[in-house]
């Protein structure tokens, strides 16, 4: 097929291939590789056609595997919606789920902001009409391995998975799929995350921050935006327990009894924390940790694991805090489930061969209990990010009780950013939709009425927000 190249397309071209000859090393723990076997425009493979239940739409959808290491047979599953109108004129974002271990396909692409929503009958989809790609290029990524599609064929990596080696995966992964998608290569670029992706995605925008003294490894990365995200533990704890107590879920006593015996900075602390602590777990047992005033799913399976991640916590025999699960438990996790596990549906989104079925869930327990490396603290990002200029916008929905308001606001304080606009509330539809502070370098906001992922309470509100974020303009302040 005659075709002609004007100069910028030349000039992606050039680049494409002189980083598909280049072996790189991202830190000293892990090293990965271009995939030397993609080539220039090798996207159409992985358009996604046939799709079932899927609603007629005029944009374009793609979904397939990118290698992150050849020689352990490392893969990420993706799933990318071009925007639904001016596709080459609009950024393109990247969205992470946390967990660790959940899945941004199942969570943020088909229960959040992506184009289609799972149906309750778990068989067909509908079309959102909050999606975030009606104002983005959405690509959404399992990461890492294990979680939903993404894979690895050596075992032991499945046993090393920590922040470090999520944050070099995802970074190998965007070269990789640059070169399946190389118009993108120069795109104003976002990265978008909620619960744990909060330090997800502070870890990979330095990353890129660092590598991009490397012009041959540039990606345009021009900011962060952060819902509910877990960023400073003892923040994130002291927050949780404050929130629970002024919230009526624990009694004076309780949070008494934890004030004055857990020291959530050292996590040196007594019997009389950890039982007080477990009271907290007990009674968020209860209800939905995600969503405080929403009804539980009771025969939900979703809701069973809930209850066993609960349990598991409290029965922890070592002297740290235990860790708690950063997805969300909505009735919608088993209609997921039902819809990523029809091989029609497998087939259609080129999971492995198209042959043997792959067992999706919404989110991985084994990589949650087994994560080997965390980050205690990702504000020390935070003020790298924000001495790099970068746009960092943070949310929460103040129903969460998992990674609520509170531990947020903690966090930021802690940073000791100058305030150049007060708190406020901010409107959408003539209604106030939360409050919005402005630091310098940095926004914080809430949704009024929100839970743990804010998009499913608030689709319209959220929607908007993320629109504003694009175009680093302050949301409605005034009626």
């Amino acid at each position: 097929m005659a075709f002609t190249l004007n100069l910028m397309s030349f000039l992606n071209i050039a680049i494409v291939i002189l980083i598909s000859k280049r072996l790189f090393v991202v830190s000293r723990r892990v090293q990965v590789s271009v995939d030397k076997s993609v080539t220039v425009q090798n996207n159409v493979d992985d358009l996604v056609i046939n799709l079932p239940g899927q609603p007629n739409v005029d944009f374009r959808h793609y979904a397939g595997y990118v290698n992150v290491n050849e020689s352990h047979g490392r893969a990420l599953f993706y799933w990318f919606y071009e925007a639904w109108t001016l596709t080459d004129e609009k950024p393109l974002v990247l969205w992470l789920n946390g967990g660790p271990g959940c899945s941004s396909v199942g969570y943020g692409a088909t229960q959040e902001i992506g184009p289609f929503l799972v149906r309750t009958d778990g068989k067909d989809l509908q079309l959102n009409p909050y999606s975030w790609s009606r104002e983005a290029n959405m690509l959404f990524l399992e990461s890492p391995v294990g979680v939903g599609f993404s894979y690895s064929n050596k075992t032991n990596d499945y046993d090393n998975l920590g922040d470090d080696f999520t944050a070099n995966d995802a970074y190998a992964f965007l070269h990789n799929w640059f070169l399946k998608f190389p118009s993108y290569r120069n795109r104003t670029f976002y990265i978008a995350g909620e619960s744990y992706a909060g330090k997800y995605v502070p870890e990979l925008a330095e990353l890129i921050h660092d590598k991009n003294k490397d012009p041959l490894l540039f990606i345009n990365l021009k900011g962060i935006l952060l819902g509910n995200p877990e960023t400073s533990d003892a923040e994130d704890w002291k927050g949780m327990i404050d929130y629970a107590w002024s919230h009526a879920v624990v009694s004076d006593e309780t949070h008494r009894i934890i004030r004055d015996s857990c020291d959530f900075t050292t996590n040196k602390n007594s019997d009389d924390c950890y039982q007080a602590v477990d009271e907290v777990l007990i009674q968020y047992e209860k209800i939905d940790i995600y969503s405080l005033y929403t009804p539980v799913c009771i025969a939900n399976s979703a809701y069973a694991e809930t209850k066993s991640m609960y349990a598991a916590a409290k029965k922890a025999t070592s002297k740290m805090m235990p860790r708690l699960m950063g997805g969300y438990d909505p009735c919608l996790d088993d209609y997921a489930k039902s819809y990523y596990n029809k091989p029609d549906v497998q087939k259609a989104l080129h999971v492995g061969d198209g042959l043997q079925l792959k067992n999706w869930s919404s989110c991985n327990m084994d990589i949650f209990y087994g994560w080997k490396q965390t980050k205690d603290s990702v504000l020390p990002i935070y003020k790298k990010l924000i001495d790099a200029k970068l746009r960092i916008w943070v949310y929460s929905g103040d129903t969460d009780g998992r990674v609520p308001v509170l531990s947020t606001r903690y966090s930021l304080s802690a940073l000791g950013l100058p305030i150049i606009r007060s708190w406020r509330p901010w409107y959408h539809q003539k209604q106030v939709a939360g409050w919005l502070q402005e630091y310098e370098g940095l926004t914080f906001a809430t949704f009024r009425g929100a839970g743990h992922a804010v998009p499913i309470f608030k689709p319209s509100e959220s929607l908007a927000f993320f629109t504003s974020f694009l175009l680093g303009e302050s949301p409605p302040l005034d009626r």
